[in-house]
């Protein structure tokens, strides 16, 4: 797809003030700023998305945290639930580098963009439905850009399962009924919603499930890489990696293969 498209979105979603609760909260910490961070200018803006225009594969988390992507400016950056996620994505070959601590710092992403459903840091890390809702729009966007090259879709976490289904709708795939539920480890299909094409279907996508080529999406689900679920265990860095090689598979891009 045409670059530009993209850079344009994301300049309009890091100007977008339509939310006074989350507006007033992100200004008020890039103000305030935590101590160890006190020679920082903050971010203090929506953060857009982060990876390539022409993405086979989409993580969607929840927001930015409050002193990560609302501190530095990019997805997941300078915050822990960032340096868990990237060196799981560095180590199955998705990322040229496990560490992720501030825009310039080198990173890429290989066929992987990185969204969240919210684009404002939140506070207590819960947005409201309201505010969900709010933000769907630049989802929609996003997702309908990304369309052309779009196979797979990791999502972090209940929060952005949910806020996705809908926007997947309103992006031209076709969601089953009932809405599938979130797990560790879900595998969805969701077919494109034009062109008489087969209404959507749960499936075990399994590791070789290959890419389709009629513009269907695999749908994966993961817990989030919170510090509760990573400092209690309930997730761990070899369950981000297995779902990270799973939904590599579905969108035909390579991986470095286990180790150990």
């Amino acid at each position: 797809m045409d670059g530009s498209a993209l850079e344009e979105l994301d300049e309009r979603i890091a100007g977008c003030r339509a939310c006074p609760r989350l507006v007033a909260w992100r200004e008020e910490v890039a103000r305030t700023r935590r101590a160890a961070f006190a020679d920082w200018t903050y971010w203090g803006r929506p953060v857009p998305g982060f990876g390539p225009p022409d993405a086979s594969l989409l993580i969607l988390g929840l927001a930015p945290a409050a002193h990560g992507g609302n501190r530095t400016g990019r997805m997941f950056t300078g915050d822990r639930s960032g340096d868990v996620l990237y060196a799981a994505l560095h180590e199955v070959g998705l990322a040229s580098q496990a560490r992720a601590e501030r825009i310039g710092d080198g990173l890429e992403l290989y066929g992987v963009r990185i969204t969240s459903p919210v684009h404002c840091a939140p506070p207590a890390n819960k947005p409201t439905p309201g505010e969900r809702d709010t933000c769907r729009p630049w989802l929609v966007r996003e997702l309908t850009l990304l369309r052309p090259s779009l196979r797979a879709v990791v999502v972090l976490g209940a929060f952005g399962w949910q806020a996705a289904l809908p926007a997947f709708t309103a992006a031209g795939w076709t969601v089953p009924r009932p809405r599938p539920p979130f797990a560790h480890g879900a595998h969805v299909r969701l077919h494109r919603a034009e062109g008489g094409e087969p209404p959507g279907s749960r499936e075990d996508l399994g590791g070789g499930a290959g890419v389709p080529g009629d513009g269907s999406l695999a749908l994966h689900g993961c817990f989030h890489v919170s510090q509760r679920n990573t400092f209690t265990g309930r997730l761990t860095p070899a369950m981000l990696r297995e779902v990270l090689r799973t939904a590599a598979t579905s969108a035909g891009l390579p991986t470095t293969p286990p180790t150990g």
